[in-house]
């Protein structure tokens, strides 16, 4: 036998000598990613702006956003581009850009027909219907002058902004929602601002000799108020910041998030502020907010302490019927979780869940409590990586490029970080920012799109093992919003219950989710589904087999009177 046949003892000796000279993966564990970016033919890189001013609008950019923007049922990205705007409006590949997904995990560029390529500086994003035509349009939350495209149907959207009333002015952009406040079966649109910048040459600061970014705290920069609109109904808006008690309030907003945390038929906002406490406002359904972060006991960390938050994630971990919150946060700050108590009350769980365990000498963006194996429980995912892009010259703790962070729900109330154990999609090292979960390959499964600061997005194919049975359900409103925005979903198949919502903008100044998804485990059917719309009624749907997509139209299911 030849020496250097693959089955000869000398091969196997060799083979184990190379094995021990690199790490050795784990087996894999109940959740599998791989990167599958190089054959999407997406070729969109991300400009983050640095100019050399050390703005800070440069280290905190930008979300993305995954829905279908032409009805042909695929998932389709959009991603935020946030180069200097000079620049930006004499090269096209500076710009935003709208990816249309084909299928079998290919994309097509249709940003210059689509007439989506915005220019600015961009930050936030959120998509909805807001005139209830049938299509989704998009709103961008910018450094700058912000942008409502409305879509036109036809595979092209409508620069409606001016016409609408939503440019917001000049503050730094940040998350942005777009939800029903009063039920009326319009969509409302908030708008979160980050800090008032001045117009001066440099913001630079130094850390042990190295130039570095200031923070939001400096002195140099002021916090602002965040705006709220209320949709007219006609294709305009009115600014009622003032009158909903929105405007008695500044922080430095980042990531927004809009759900019924009180359980009580009304959608609710909580912003996470980024060194100010974080925001809950309480909606009490007629267009007025009670800001009750401090009296809910998520404002601050469990020590009572201002964080770097960033994008806030609301999603049932312990399916008791309740959105539980998670938000990420600043290096040397862990990303706190908490359980929501029912009657607009929470309590911190970070450490005894184990979520967010290993992220203190990150920085950590955008999330998702998701079911990535369809077992019936959410688990976490988090986006990692610096905003100090110089950060390894004077801080050995940490480093700009970071891997993400996984962590399987084991049902029994805990966290498991299975990050090592995820397949090579969870190997990738950059400085993600925002992200986005879809099912962009029609399986049945959720994966991950990323946006990276400075370079390619990443995405996710979703290649778990074992997978249980599951069910995406979308809405279709007729009296409410049409995208069923705000409406909460019940799902009960034998023991199992779970509950979503829909909501439009989440985590990291991104937007994803109009589909909602729900793993069910070993269950083959779904007993009941309980639609209770935003402003509306309750519908009943019966015996539905899992496994499938189903479009429920409001009023076409068994009425409640609930």
């Amino acid at each position: 036998m030849n020496a250097f046949d693959p089955g000869s003892r000398t091969a196997r000796l060799l083979a184990g000598l190379v094995l021990l000279s690199f790490p050795i993966p784990c087996l894999a564990g109940p959740i599998y990613m791989v990167d599958v970016t190089a054959q999407t033919r997406i070729t969109f890189r991300h400009n983050n702006g640095f100019s050399g001013r050390y703005h800070i609008a440069e280290t905190v950019c930008a979300g993305l956003a995954s829905f279908d923007y032409d009805n042909d049922g695929d998932i389709d990205l959009y991603f935020l581009n946030s180069a200097i705007p000079l620049k930006a409006a004499n090269d096209a590949s500076l710009c935003n850009a709208l990816y249309r997904n084909d299928g079998n995990w290919r994309f097509t560029d249709v940003t210059e027909g689509a007439g989506v390529g915005d220019a600015g500086f961009g930050l936030g994003v959120a998509v909805a219907d807001y005139d209830n035509d049938g299509d989704q349009d998009i709103y961008l939350n910018n450094h700058g002058p912000n942008v409502l495209y409305r879509n036109n149907g036809d595979g092209t959207f409508t620069d409606v902004t001016s016409t609408a009333g939503v440019g917001n002015g000049d503050a730094v952009g940040a998350g942005a929602n777009f939800l029903d406040v009063e039920g009326d079966g319009d969509v409302d649109l908030y708008v979160s601002n980050y800090v008032e910048c001045p117009d001066v040459e440099s913001f630079q600061t130094t850390r042990a000799g190295h130039p570095a970014y200031l923070g939001p705290a400096a002195a140099i920069y002021e916090n602002t108020r965040d705006a709220l609109y209320r949709n007219n109904g006609d294709g305009t808006f009115t600014d009622i910041t003032d009158a909903s008690g929105i405007g008695a309030h500044e922080g430095a907003g980042m990531g927004t998030v809009c759900g019924d945390i009180d359980n009580d038929r009304d959608t609710d906002i909580i912003v996470a502020n980024d060194m100010t406490g974080n925001f809950l406002f309480l909606n009490d359904g007629h267009g007025r907010f009670e800001e009750m972060g401090l009296m809910a006991a998520m404002a601050y960390s469990q020590h009572g302490e201002e964080q770097g938050s960033m994008g806030p994630e609301l999603g049932d971990y312990d399916n008791d019927g309740l959105l539980d919150l998670y938000i990420t946060a600043y290096q040397d700050q862990l990303g706190p979780f908490y359980r929501n108590l029912g009657d607009g009350f929470f309590e911190d769980i970070t450490t005894q869940t184990g979520a967010g365990a290993g992220t203190v000498s990150s920085v950590t963006w955008g999330s998702a409590l998701l079911d990535f194996d369809q077992d019936g429980y959410r688990d976490l995912f988090v986006a990692c990586g610096h905003l100090q892009p110089n950060v390894e010259s004077y801080d050995d703790r940490t480093t700009y490029n970071q891997f993400n962070k996984l962590y399987h729900n084991d049902g029994k109330g805990k966290f498991m970080d299975v990050s090592n154990q995820s397949g090579p999609g969870l190997q990738v090292k950059l400085s993600s920012r925002g992200a986005a979960f879809d099912d962009f390959d029609d399986d049945g499964d959720v994966d991950i799109a990323i946006l990276n600061s400075g370079g390619a997005p990443t995405l996710l194919r979703n290649d778990s093992p074992n997978q249980g049975h599951w069910l995406q359900v979308r809405l279709r409103g007729t009296k409410t919003n049409r995208d069923g925005v705000g409406t909460h979903v019940k799902v009960v198949a034998g023991d199992l219950t779970l509950v979503s919502e829909v909501h439009s903008g989440r985590g990291y100044q991104s937007h994803y989710g109009t589909r909602l998804y729900f793993g069910l485990g070993d269950r083959e059917q779904i007993d009941r589904i309980e639609v209770r719309w935003i402003g509306g009624g309750i519908d009943i749907f019966r015996a539905i087999k899992a496994d499938q997509l189903v479009t429920l139209v409001e009023g076409e299911g068994k009425t409640s009177s609930q």
